[in-house]
């Protein structure tokens, strides 16, 4: 056999982790998971399933797509405070105290909210009310503020999605160029990321070393009610951390995590995209991880986890050490 055509063993990939839904013990349904951990060096630590897994990072992008609206002097302009940069991160429950502080941040700048682009939610009246409404509104703040057009601001040629790239790129010690962007179901564009690097951007987000970022890190754990609601997996989480783990999860299977002050971010997939799996294998790890009390986890698990007589979510499997630490990049 050609030596070049053996098989080099892959040190990133390790078995998944295994959710299994109960009905009266018996397995109804399989969920398989990616997850892991990196450093702010972009070290790989822990590891399960494929830790290179390519994937959307969908709204769990949104403290990076805030980095303009601070970076650009817009918060401080408009005197938003943390509720204001808070919201501009949360995918929200669109309640009227979470449309009222997206509102704010157009009034603020003197812009119409004709201009927001992200849709109006089905039986709801207004855009305010869809869950990225804040984010939107921090996008035409800065704009506004910077002189780029309000038109398309979801383009991704638009200056401010090209900054909100450029920033991401450097982060991840990659070129701008090398990412790939797709529209998001809110309009804006989302990236296409490998999981470690997805921990990656989520351990320089906790390292609280970019002042930028230390001031949005700030923002999301003074106000995890606005990051998504009660009873809501963020909010109830960053509420039981007490200041010690961030959180904001996306939409198929996402959630990123990140242990505040010690540079070590976490990253989730779901393969099939399921929202109670990924909620599963977050406390899973959290409980190996232990950054949250044992306490904090159980009331977690009680107010988040499936509920219903005779069921339950099983989650089999624990993150591995990586033995020769790889980049995330």
């Amino acid at each position: 056999m050609n030596k070049n055509s053996i098989a080099k063993p892959n040190h990133s990939r390790s078995p998944t982790l295994k959710v299994n839904l109960l009905r009266n013990s018996r397995i109804e349904s399989i969920h398989h998971a990616h997850a892991v951990v990196c450093d702010s060096k972009g070290r790989i630590l822990l590891f399960a399933g494929d830790a290179k897994f390519e994937t959307f990072i969908r709204s769990s992008l949104k403290p990076f797509q805030a980095l303009p609206f601070v970076s650009s002097g817009t918060a401080e302009m408009i005197n938003c405070g943390e509720k204001g940069i808070a919201i501009s991160c949360g995918s929200h429950s669109g309640t009227i105290t979470h449309a009222r502080e997206a509102f704010k941040l157009l009034w603020s700048s003197e812009i119409d909210i004709d201009f927001l682009k992200c849709p109006i939610p089905e039986g709801k009246n207004s855009p305010l009310e869809h869950n990225c409404s804040g984010k939107h509104s921090a996008f035409l703040a800065t704009c506004k503020k910077m002189g780029w057009p309000l038109g398309d601001y979801l383009k991704g040629e638009h200056p401010i999605q090209s900054e909100i790239n450029r920033r991401v790129s450097e982060f991840l010690g990659i070129s701008a160029d090398a990412l790939i962007a797709a529209r998001d179901d809110c309009g804006a564009p989302t990236l296409l990321l490998k999981l470690s690097q997805m921990a990656l951007l989520y351990a320089h987000l906790g390292e609280s070393q970019n002042a930028d970022l230390e001031q949005i890190t700030r923002s999301m754990l003074s106000h995890p009610e606005l990051i998504a609601g009660s009873g809501r997996f963020d909010t109830e989480l960053m509420l039981r951390a007490h200041g010690q783990v961030i959180s904001k999860g996306g939409a198929e299977g996402i959630q990123c995590m990140s242990r505040v002050g010690e540079g070590m971010g976490l990253a989730i997939k779901v393969e099939d995209g399921s929202k109670r799996a990924k909620h599963a294998v977050a406390i899973h790890i959290l409980k190996q991880l232990e950054w949250l009390t044992p306490t904090g986890l159980e009331e977690l698990e009680e107010d988040i986890l499936l509920k219903g007589p005779g069921l339950q979510l099983e989650v089999e499997g624990q993150l591995k050490f990586q033995e020769n630490q790889t980049t995330g990049k």
